[in-house]
Protein backbone atom coordinates (compact mmCIF):
# COMPACT_ATOMS: atom_id res chain seq x y z
CA UNK A 1 0.00 0.00 0.00
CA UNK A 2 1.34 3.43 -0.60
CA UNK A 3 1.98 5.10 1.79
CA UNK A 4 -0.11 8.80 1.94
CA UNK A 5 2.09 11.95 3.30
CA UNK A 6 0.42 15.14 4.71
CA UNK A 7 0.28 18.09 2.22
CA UNK A 8 2.59 20.53 2.89
CA UNK A 9 2.24 24.31 3.73
CA UNK A 10 3.60 27.52 4.42
CA UNK A 11 3.95 29.60 7.88
CA UNK A 12 4.24 33.02 8.42
CA UNK A 13 6.00 34.35 11.30
CA UNK A 14 4.18 37.76 11.89
CA UNK A 15 7.03 39.04 14.24
CA UNK A 16 9.29 38.64 11.31
CA UNK A 17 7.17 40.23 8.76
CA UNK A 18 7.69 43.68 7.40
CA UNK A 19 5.00 43.92 4.97
CA UNK A 20 7.14 44.80 1.97
CA UNK A 21 4.47 42.49 -0.21
CA UNK A 22 7.89 40.60 -2.30
CA UNK A 23 5.94 37.44 -1.75
CA UNK A 24 2.87 39.13 -3.42
CA UNK A 25 4.88 40.14 -6.30
CA UNK A 26 7.05 36.88 -6.74
CA UNK A 27 3.59 35.03 -6.70
CA UNK A 28 2.15 37.18 -9.26
CA UNK A 29 4.96 36.83 -11.47
CA UNK A 30 6.03 33.20 -11.31
CA UNK A 31 2.03 32.39 -12.01
CA UNK A 32 2.07 34.81 -14.58
CA UNK A 33 4.70 33.68 -17.53
CA UNK A 34 1.89 32.76 -19.40
CA UNK A 35 0.70 36.49 -19.59
CA UNK A 36 4.10 37.89 -20.80
CA UNK A 37 5.29 38.81 -17.11
CA UNK A 38 9.04 38.61 -16.76
CA UNK A 39 12.10 39.98 -14.17
CA UNK A 40 12.22 43.09 -16.46
CA UNK A 41 9.75 46.23 -15.87
CA UNK A 42 7.13 47.37 -18.32
CA UNK A 43 6.08 43.36 -18.52
CA UNK A 44 3.44 43.30 -16.47
CA UNK A 45 0.13 44.15 -18.38
CA UNK A 46 -2.55 42.83 -16.24
CA UNK A 47 -3.43 43.15 -13.00
CA UNK A 48 -1.48 41.94 -10.14
CA UNK A 49 -3.43 39.31 -8.86
CA UNK A 50 -1.28 37.35 -6.25
CA UNK A 51 -2.17 33.61 -4.30
CA UNK A 52 -1.77 35.53 -0.90
CA UNK A 53 -2.41 37.94 0.50
CA UNK A 54 -0.10 40.21 3.44
CA UNK A 55 -2.96 41.17 5.97
CA UNK A 56 -2.12 44.70 8.21
CA UNK A 57 -3.58 45.17 11.43
CA UNK A 58 -2.33 47.86 14.28
CA UNK A 59 0.20 45.85 15.79
CA UNK A 60 1.44 43.19 13.18
CA UNK A 61 1.26 42.47 9.16
CA UNK A 62 1.66 38.72 7.91
CA UNK A 63 0.65 37.40 4.53
CA UNK A 64 -2.47 34.67 4.32
CA UNK A 65 -2.48 31.73 2.38
CA UNK A 66 -3.91 28.06 1.69
CA UNK A 67 -3.11 25.94 4.15
CA UNK A 68 -3.68 23.21 1.99
CA UNK A 69 -5.85 21.35 4.21
CA UNK A 70 -5.96 17.61 4.88
CA UNK A 71 -9.64 17.56 4.36
CA UNK A 72 -10.56 20.35 2.07
CA UNK A 73 -13.44 21.62 2.35
CA UNK A 74 -12.86 23.43 -0.59
CA UNK A 75 -12.50 20.29 -2.57
CA UNK A 76 -15.64 18.92 -0.76
CA UNK A 77 -18.27 21.55 -2.86
CA UNK A 78 -16.78 21.80 -5.32
CA UNK A 79 -19.24 20.48 -8.09
CA UNK A 80 -17.05 19.93 -11.29
CA UNK A 81 -14.21 18.37 -8.87
CA UNK A 82 -11.83 21.32 -10.50
CA UNK A 83 -9.82 20.71 -6.83
CA UNK A 84 -7.24 18.47 -6.73
CA UNK A 85 -4.31 16.92 -4.71
CA UNK A 86 -1.35 16.20 -6.49
CA UNK A 87 1.97 15.72 -4.82
CA UNK A 88 1.14 17.54 -1.69
CA UNK A 89 -0.30 20.00 -2.71
CA UNK A 90 -4.21 20.90 -3.53
CA UNK A 91 -4.40 22.71 -6.04
CA UNK A 92 -7.18 24.26 -9.10
CA UNK A 93 -8.00 23.33 -12.34
CA UNK A 94 -8.34 27.11 -13.93
CA UNK A 95 -10.12 25.15 -16.79
CA UNK A 96 -12.48 23.47 -15.07
CA UNK A 97 -13.12 25.99 -12.91
CA UNK A 98 -17.07 27.78 -13.49
CA UNK A 99 -15.99 30.91 -11.08
CA UNK A 100 -19.27 29.57 -8.35
CA UNK A 101 -17.59 30.72 -5.50
CA UNK A 102 -18.34 27.73 -3.27
CA UNK A 103 -15.15 27.01 -2.69
CA UNK A 104 -14.19 30.80 -1.51
CA UNK A 105 -17.29 30.27 0.74
CA UNK A 106 -16.43 27.72 2.03
CA UNK A 107 -12.12 28.32 3.37
CA UNK A 108 -11.80 28.73 7.26
CA UNK A 109 -9.01 30.61 6.17
CA UNK A 110 -10.58 32.91 3.60
CA UNK A 111 -7.27 32.32 0.97
CA UNK A 112 -9.47 31.86 -2.16
CA UNK A 113 -10.33 34.60 -4.31
CA UNK A 114 -12.28 35.19 -7.48
CA UNK A 115 -10.55 37.55 -9.93
CA UNK A 116 -10.71 37.27 -14.11
CA UNK A 117 -8.70 34.55 -15.72
CA UNK A 118 -6.54 36.15 -18.45
CA UNK A 119 -4.51 34.35 -21.22
CA UNK A 120 -1.91 35.49 -23.50
CA UNK A 121 -1.71 39.03 -21.07
CA UNK A 122 -5.62 39.55 -22.02
CA UNK A 123 -9.15 38.63 -20.54
CA UNK A 124 -10.03 35.30 -21.55
CA UNK A 125 -12.94 35.62 -22.97
CA UNK A 126 -16.36 33.33 -22.52
CA UNK A 127 -17.75 31.63 -25.66
CA UNK A 128 -21.56 31.76 -24.79
CA UNK A 129 -22.46 34.25 -21.77
CA UNK A 130 -22.44 37.93 -22.73
CA UNK A 131 -23.17 41.12 -20.81
CA UNK A 132 -24.32 44.40 -21.79
CA UNK A 133 -21.91 47.37 -22.12
CA UNK A 134 -21.99 50.59 -22.96
CA UNK A 135 -25.69 49.85 -24.57
CA UNK A 136 -24.38 46.57 -26.25
CA UNK A 137 -23.55 42.95 -25.59
CA UNK A 138 -19.74 41.72 -25.48
CA UNK A 139 -18.63 38.57 -24.28
CA UNK A 140 -18.62 38.16 -20.27
CA UNK A 141 -14.75 37.72 -19.49
CA UNK A 142 -13.99 34.27 -17.15
CA UNK A 143 -13.71 34.22 -13.52
CA UNK A 144 -12.04 31.94 -11.61
CA UNK A 145 -11.20 31.36 -8.37
CA UNK A 146 -6.81 31.42 -7.03
CA UNK A 147 -4.97 30.18 -4.32
CA UNK A 148 -1.48 28.98 -3.53
CA UNK A 149 -0.75 25.74 -5.07
CA UNK A 150 3.02 25.86 -3.32
CA UNK A 151 4.50 26.69 -6.81
CA UNK A 152 4.12 22.84 -7.34
CA UNK A 153 4.60 22.76 -10.94
CA UNK A 154 7.09 25.60 -11.18
CA UNK A 155 10.64 25.73 -11.00
CA UNK A 156 12.88 28.87 -11.27
CA UNK A 157 16.29 29.25 -10.40
CA UNK A 158 16.50 30.39 -6.70
CA UNK A 159 13.57 28.70 -5.60
CA UNK A 160 15.45 24.87 -5.04
CA UNK A 161 16.12 23.92 -1.57
CA UNK A 162 15.17 20.84 0.92
CA UNK A 163 14.58 20.29 4.19
CA UNK A 164 12.52 18.96 7.00
CA UNK A 165 11.65 22.66 7.02
CA UNK A 166 12.75 24.76 4.35
CA UNK A 167 13.25 28.52 4.34
CA UNK A 168 14.76 31.10 2.33
CA UNK A 169 18.03 31.53 3.60
CA UNK A 170 18.26 28.62 6.12
CA UNK A 171 17.91 25.45 4.29
CA UNK A 172 18.61 21.90 6.46
CA UNK A 173 18.15 18.34 5.68
CA UNK A 174 18.95 16.41 8.62
CA UNK A 175 18.31 13.12 7.03
CA UNK A 176 19.62 13.79 3.99
CA UNK A 177 22.04 16.36 4.39
CA UNK A 178 21.80 17.28 0.81
CA UNK A 179 19.92 20.27 -1.38
CA UNK A 180 17.78 17.67 -3.59
CA UNK A 181 14.25 17.00 -1.59
CA UNK A 182 12.19 19.93 -3.79
CA UNK A 183 11.58 23.07 -5.00
CA UNK A 184 10.65 26.01 -2.34
CA UNK A 185 7.11 28.45 -3.62
CA UNK A 186 8.94 31.66 -4.96
CA UNK A 187 7.44 33.57 -1.69
CA UNK A 188 9.88 31.66 0.45
CA UNK A 189 12.25 32.27 -1.98
CA UNK A 190 12.12 36.07 -1.91
CA UNK A 191 11.13 37.15 1.19
CA UNK A 192 14.34 39.37 2.84
CA UNK A 193 13.40 38.96 6.36
CA UNK A 194 12.99 34.51 5.90
CA UNK A 195 9.30 35.38 7.64
CA UNK A 196 8.02 32.24 5.67
CA UNK A 197 8.70 28.83 5.74
CA UNK A 198 7.83 25.78 4.12
CA UNK A 199 6.49 22.80 5.90
CA UNK A 200 6.46 19.16 5.23
CA UNK A 201 4.52 17.76 7.81
CA UNK A 202 5.16 13.62 7.37
CA UNK A 203 9.54 14.76 8.21
CA UNK A 204 8.34 16.84 10.80
CA UNK A 205 6.31 14.13 12.18
CA UNK A 206 9.33 12.15 12.22
CA UNK A 207 11.48 14.71 14.23
CA UNK A 208 8.37 15.05 16.73
CA UNK A 209 8.65 11.27 17.43
CA UNK A 210 12.75 11.90 17.95
CA UNK A 211 12.23 14.54 20.43
CA UNK A 212 9.36 12.84 22.06
CA UNK A 213 11.45 9.84 22.48
CA UNK A 214 14.47 11.56 23.56
CA UNK A 215 12.50 12.71 26.75
CA UNK A 216 11.77 9.46 27.72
Amino acid sequence: MKKERPNSFVIAEAGKCIGCKACELACFAVHNRDNGVAAAVGTVTTPVIPRLYVIRTDSFTMPVQCRHCENAPCAGVCPVQAIQQEEGAITIDEDRCIGCKACAMACPFGAISLYKAYSSGQEHKQPHLRERLDGHLERKTRVIAYKCDLCHDIVSDGNTASGEIAAAGRVTDISKGDMTVGPVPACVSVCPEQALTLVSPSLGASRSRKAAGLRL
